[in-house]
């Protein structure tokens, strides 16, 4: 199973690398890493997506725990949050294809970046899902370059019920 660990780290030299090291030592592989400032000075977020088995998954965070920069561990593969993934990917274009091209582009969002005479450069942000259903469409048309970040992920402020009035009175109740 594929888990998602948000992890708020002191800005320290080495503290990317201890944390790689305890996750390459255990044997996970790391499928996606991010890493950057976060909301307070002197701290980044780093999120990570591992597959693992729950158990395995207990051992790394408490590994984690131990490392001296790590101030907070979140594992929010099963909590409720929003994620997203920013792609940039580069399309073979001619002039009888672009318009497709920035039609296929129109409907997920997209954002031309770059424009050149025999290629387009869109920028796309979304869940897994989304980015790879675009580009299955788009590599008919030839695929010259793709960058991702991998995911991002920030756990939701407030869960989201079928109780209406709940949800509402709770929103009355902040004011």
């Amino acid at each position: 199973m594929k888990y998602t660990l948000s992890l708020l780290v002191e800005d320290d030299f080495g503290v990317l690398s201890r944390i790689c090291g305890v996750l390459i030592r255990r044997g996970f592989n790391i499928e996606s890493l991010c890493s950057g400032p976060s909301e307070h000075i002197g701290f980044s977020k780093i999120n990570i997506v591992v597959v693992s088995d729950f158990r395995a998954i207990e051992q790394i965070i408490k590994q984690l725990y131990k490392l001296m920069n790590v101030i907070e561990v979140q594992n929010l593969t099963s909590v409720p949050c929003v994620e997203s993934e920013l792609m940039l990917i580069k399309v073979q274009t001619k002039k009888s294809t672009r318009s497709e091209i920035l039609e296929i582009g129109q409907i997920f969002r997209a954002k031309v970046i770059d424009l050149g005479f025999e290629s387009l450069t869109f920028e796309i942000t979304g869940n897994n899902d989304k980015l790879v259903a675009i580009e299955q469409l788009l590599f008919k048309f030839g695929i010259k370059e793709i960058s991702r970040t991998g995911k991002i992920a920030l756990s939701r402020s407030f869960i989201l019920n079928n109780d209406y009035n709940k949800i509402h009175s709770n929103f009355q109740n902040w004011g």
